[in-house]
């Protein structure tokens, strides 16, 4: 529809250089009013159904690109949603916005209006050429002289143009992932007084890009003038010589005015092919950019062998590492690690920084791809549970807590039905609620960038009561007590010992308080479980937790005395 639209614009356009010259031709022989109302409403009647037939295209063409950019988009970002964890550790997050924002647009004025000025302009092109052959075809032959001279130079500024746009891009990226870094990293930024260094380094990305953006304005300042120049010299030989012609007899003062008309028509697609050639070579090195992102393949998926059959109320929470052995890169992280879960069952899992215990939680819930047949969730290999299935069984409180810049009842809610009562009874069990009713707007207040507004407690308290909030049968709690006092962490504990009868529940702690009553606890040294038992007998025992049990208790006696 919009390319038909197109075509009728130019047919009506290309009408009003031949009613031009028969107007002239004849007001030259005897100037009336009735022709002069004929002809001037014949021109406007041409210019009005001109412009409703171009806005038509434009509306079509133009809204065709924006529905085009919607569905990259949403794609665009479905695929980030579906990449591993891995993947955005090696991609900074303000490279992939501007791939998001910056290079999109691009795309979608490629698609768009560079789809619509280039055939707009080739049917242009061909349509005056044709009235022009059959005007003077002598004159039509000396006006396409500057021809290859438009071609040699649109290839050659067009690969440069090419070039020099991918360049920006990719610094425009880098504006993009030093400001983010600075904004989220504000806190780290302003505690060592670093905002002068920070101020420059952007100053410093910030004069690259302008730099090189004006490179490409220089070369624009070139190749466009250069396309008016050779249209130019064209113009003039027409008028020069087409003038002879008129005072020769061998043509009309009409039909030269209408030969300049579409000469003049000629000379825009020349140098529109300089223009769309530019948009075309920006939406190029933008679609590339994207594809990068686009054609990477997630390392976490369905697979043909994923059993269909299973759902997340299906699974009963029994757990199994069977001789699980890890490696990040050519990082070992956990070696022969077997340990079998039972429904219902409580393990925690203590151990030093780094002896692996969050990497075997993550492998758990497949946020990395664990070697087949290690990790089993009621006797199934992880890697064959929909993803869907699996995660959705598994309520995840991390180390580090994010919290969505939203009200604390979304966030506590997230990604389920907002049921204010749940909402309130998970929080009560978070012991999160007495903090939430001294403010002002209750569970509706909005904990702004990251949570910034609540402590590290109320934070850690908001994420436990998002994971008791999916009722999930398998609960995992990586070092989720940390950052509360000992009195909050009894209460908490307490409130969840009663929560979690009959779900499994995995435990990551440096507090003995923490783990004490588990059913079973797991120490983890260098990616290999050298304890496990119950606390008594693993006090008993005086290994590796026992001195942990130890100094725990002498330090808080020194803090009691």
């Amino acid at each position: 529809m919009g390319l038909s639209c197109v075509v009728l614009t130019n047919a009506i356009v290309m009408m009003a250089p031949w009613v031009l010259k028969d107007a002239v031709d004849d007001l030259y022989a005897a100037v009336t009013d009735a022709k002069l109302i004929f002809y001037g409403t014949l021109i406007l009647g041409i210019a009005v159904a001109g412009g409703l037939a171009r806005f038509a295209a434009r509306r079509i063409l133009i809204g065709a690109s924006r529905s085009i950019e919607y569905d990259i988009r949403n794609a665009f970002y479905a695929h980030l949603q579906r990449l591993p964890l891995s993947y955005f550790h090696a991609n900074r997050t303000g490279d992939l916005m501007s791939r998001a924002t910056n290079d999109l647009n691009a795309v979608r004025i490629m698609v768009g209006p560079a789809v619509m000025y280039a055939f707009s302009t080739a049917l242009t092109f061909l349509v005056a050429l044709a009235f022009m052959f059959s005007l003077n075809p002598r004159l039509t032959l000396l006006a396409l002289l500057p021809l290859p001279l438009v071609t040699v130079a649109a290839r050659y500024f067009g690969r440069v143009i090419h070039e020099r746009f991918e360049k920006i891009q990719a610094q425009l990226s880098d504006i993009s992932a030093v400001t983010q870094e600075a904004l989220a990293g504000v806190r780290v930024v302003r505690a060592y007084r670093q905002e002068g260094r920070e101020t420059e380094r952007f100053r410093e990305a910030n004069r690259r890009y302008v730099e090189s953006n004006r490179g490409l304005i220089r070369l624009q300042g070139v190749f466009y003038p250069s396309m008016g120049l050779f249209m130019g010299i064209a113009e003039l030989l027409v008028l020069w010589l087409g003038a002879r012609d008129v005072i020769a007899g061998q043509m009309s003062v009409g039909e030269l005015v209408a030969f300049n008309a579409y000469l003049a028509m000629l000379s825009w697609p020349m140098i529109a092919f300089g223009w769309v050639t530019n948009m075309a070579q920006r939406g190029r090195a933008s679609w590339g950019r994207m594809l990068e992102v686009l054609e990477a393949v997630p390392a976490i998926a369905d697979s043909a062998a994923t059993r269909g059959d299973v759902r997340a109320g299906d699974i009963t929470g029994a757990v199994e590492f069977r001789h699980l052995s890890f490696a990040y890169r050519d990082t070992d992280v956990l070696t022969d690690v077997s340990l079998t879960i039972r429904p219902g069952q409580t393990v925690a899992i203590v151990g030093r920084t780094g002896s692996g215990k969050s990497t075997l939680l993550a492998l758990l819930a497949r946020l990395h791809d664990p070697p087949p047949g290690t990790v089993l969730v009621d006797g199934i290999d992880v890697r064959e549970l929909p993803l869907d299935a699996l995660r959705g069984a598994i309520g995840f409180v991390p180390q580090e807590v994010f919290l969505f810049s939203d009200t604390i009842s979304e966030n506590v809610a997230f990604g389920a039905r907002d049921d204010q009562d749940r909402v309130r009874d998970v929080a009560a069990i978070a012991q999160l609620d007495k903090d939430v009713t001294a403010f002002p707007h209750a569970y509706e207040t909005r904990v702004g960038e990251r949570g910034i507004t609540l402590s590290g407690g109320q934070k850690q308290r908001t994420a436990i009561a998002r994971a008791l909030y999916v009722d999930p049968r398998i609960l995992i709690l990586d070092d989720a007590l940390s950052a509360v006092d000992t009195h909050t962490e009894d209460e908490i504990l307490k409130a969840v010992r009663q929560f979690r009868s009959g779900r499994t529940t995995l435990i990551v702690s440096h507090r003995i308080s923490t783990v004490r009553d588990a059913n079973h606890i797991v120490v983890l040294d260098g990616g290999r479980i050298i304890e496990q038992g119950t606390h008594e007998t693993l006090v008993a025992r005086g290994g590796a937790y026992g001195a942990l049990h130890r100094q725990q208790l002498l330090e808080a006696e020194l803090a009691a005395s």
